[in-house]
C-alpha cells in the first residue's frame, strides 16, 4: 500500500461508505482524503475561480501544505499533506528527513519537492502496472507533441478536448482547527472550523470532536457532486486511521504482561498454590487465550509508542491491588484475552484473504487518479512550457 511504501508506520488507509458517527468515530481517523472526478474546464471549476482572489490564511502558517503541481503525484501529495500535519506519527528516515528539509519551504516549493523526490516516485510507481507505465510514457510524448504544436500554430482552429482530472482534497485537524487542504487552491489551506476543548500539549485532544466539525463540509461537497445529474457516484472518501492489527496486537500483548504480573502476585499471596482457586475452565484455556497464529503466549513485539508507560502504570495498579481481588482480576484478564485473541485473528484473516483484492481495489483507484510520476526532466519541461 502506498502509505507504507512512503515510510509511514502504524497507519493504514480505509475507504469510507458513510460519514455518520456510527460509521466513522470508532475508526478514530487522523485525517480524510476526498477525491472526485471533474472535467478540466474553467467554467466548471467554480472553486478555483472563486479562490483566485483569496489571500492565504495567516493562521495556517504552521500547517504543512504542498501545492499540486502535477497530476502525476496527487495521491502522494494528498497523503503527505494530511500525515505531515498529524502528531505522534512514526515516519521512516527518508520521509522524516524530507519533512525536516521542506518545513520552511513555500507551498509551491513543497509541491515541487514531492514531484522530484526519488523515494516518493519509487513508492508510487511500485503500484503501477506495465500498462500504466506505457500510458505514462505515451502521455509524456503526447504532451511534448502538443507543446510543439502550440509553438507552431496552424491556421485551422482545433477543438480542445475535455480532460478528466481527479483532484485529492485532504481534511486534517491542526492547532485547534480543522483544515481543508486542496492542492489546486491558490490560497492554500482553508479553515473548516475550530475544535472545542483543544489543548496543544495533548495529542488526543488535538483530534477530539474534529469529525463533528468536518462532517457538514463533507456533506455539502458530497451533495454537490451528486447533484450534477450523474447516474453514478463521482467521488471517493478515504480515511487515514491507526493500524487495526497494531491496536489489536498491542491489546493482547498488554494482557500477556498483566497476566505475568498477576501470577507473580498470586504466587506470593498463595505459597501453597493458587490454581485451584480460579475457574477451572479458564485455567485450561489460559495458554490458548494468549496464543495466536503468529505469536506465542510469551510477550512479543509491541507497536504503540506509549506502550511501556501504560504497562508500568498497570503493573503499579496490580502491586497495589488487595489479595482478595487478585483471583477475580486474573479471571477477568483471561476472559478479556479470549476476546482480544479473536480480534487479532480477525485482523490476520482479513489481511490474508483481502490482501490481493484490497490492493487491487485501492491501488487501482490510486493508479486511475495518479498516473506514473514522470522523470524530473519531463516534469521540468511541462513547467517551463
Amino acid at each position: 500500500m502506498l502509505i507504507r511504501k512512503l515510510g509511514i508506520e502504524g497507519l493504514e488507509v480505509t475507504e469510507l461508505y458513510g460519514i455518520e458517527p456510527w460509521a466513522v468515530d470508532h475508526l478514530n481517523p487522523l485525517g480524510l482524503i476526498f477525491c472526485y472526478l471533474c472535467t478540466e474546464e474553467p467554467e466548471d471549476d467554480e472553486d478555483n475561480r472563486a479562490n483566485d482572489f483569496d489571500i492565504p490564511d495567516p493562521d495556517a502558517e504552521n500547517v504543512w501544505f504542498a501545492h499540486q503541481l502535477s497530476d502525476d503525484a496527487c495521491a502522494s501529495q494528498a497523503i503527505l499533506n494530511v500525515v505531515l500535519n498529524c502528531q505522534d506519527v512514526r515516519l521512516g528516515s527518508q520521509l522524516r528527513h524530507f519533512h525536516e528539509d521542506t518545513l520552511k519551504m513555500s507551498s509551491i516549493m513543497k509541491g515541487l519537492a514531492i514531484t522530484n523526490c526519488s523515494f516518493v516516485r519509487k513508492a508510487q510507481n511500485s503500484l503501477a502496472r506495465p500498462a500504466d507505465i506505457r500510458a505514462s510514457e505515451y502521455g509524456v510524448a503526447n504532451t511534448t507533441l502538443e507543446n510543439e504544436k502550440k509553438q507552431n500554430p496552424s491556421t485551422t482552429p482545433v477543438k480542445k478536448r475535455k480532460q478528466k482530472i481527479l483532484p485529492f482534497i485532504g481534511y486534517v485537524p491542526r492547532d485547534g482547527k480543522v483544515w481543508e487542504l486542496d492542492g489546486l487552491r491558490i490560497s492554500g489551506p482553508v479553515e473548516v472550523g475550530e475544535l472545542e476543548d483543544y489543548k496543544a500539549t495533548d495529542a488526543s485532544s488535538s483530534r477530539h470532536g474534529w469529525m463533528d466539525v468536518v462532517r457538514p463540509a463533507l456533506k455539502m461537497r458530497m451533495q454537490r457532486y451528486l447533484s450534477k445529474g450523474a447516474d453514478h457516484i463521482r467521488y471517493n472518501l478515504l480515511a487515514i486511521i491507526p493500524d487495526r492489527y497494531h491496536n489489536a496486537s498491542d491489546a493482547l500483548e498488554m494482557l500477556k504482561r498483566e497476566r505475568i504480573a498477576l501470577e507473580r502476585r498470586l504466587v506470593d499471596a498463595y505459597p501453597e498454590g493458587w490454581q485451584d482457586k480460579v475457574d477451572p475452565s479458564l485455567l485450561n484455556e489460559a495458554h490458548e487465550a494468549f496464543t495466536t497464529t503468529v505469536q506465542k503466549d510469551t510477550p512479543g513485539p509491541t507497536f504503540a509508542q506509549d506502550f511501556g508507560v501504560r504497562k508500568m502504570e498497570r503493573e503499579v495498579e496490580i502491586l497495589d491491588m488487595p489479595i482478595r481481588g487478585l483471583i477475580k482480576a486474573w479471571e477477568t484478564c483471561v476472559r478479556t484475552a479470549l476476546s482480544a485473541k479473536v480480534s487479532v485473528e480477525d485482523e490476520i484473516t482479513t489481511s490474508i484473504t483481502t490482501n490481493v483484492s484490497s490492493t487491487l481495489h485501492v491501488s487501482s483507484r490510486l493508479r486511475l487518479l495518479t498516473p506514473v510520476i514522470r522523470s524530473d526532466r519531463a516534469f521540468a519541461q511541462d513547467v517551463r512550457l
